[in-house]
């Protein structure tokens, strides 16, 4: 034997019908503060900031190791008296 039964009705209804809550309010509330926080640290993704960042430290030792490779390569340049 097989039964069917075919209910017509909308989300929200069945929703009340079993007597589940209404989470639409919650849900809402949650994706602004997502948003939110995604465009919060969006402004930290833009590529100036990111190269203002990462960028100066290595140039400052970069332009460190260089000068001291310049100063050992001039050194043995240097005229003797």
């Amino acid at each position: 034997m097989k039964i069917s039964i075919d209910v017509d009705c909308t989300p929200e209804e069945a929703r009340a019908f079993l007597g589940l809550p209404d989470v639409a309010p919650i849900q809402g509330a949650v994706m602004e503060e997502v948003q939110k926080r995604i465009m919060d640290n969006l402004s930290a993704m833009d590529p100036e900031t990111l190269v203002s960042t990462w960028i100066p430290a290595g140039i400052q030792s970069f332009e460190q190791l260089q000068k001291m490779f310049w100063s050992q390569m001039t050194a043995g340049t240097k005229p003797k008296d």
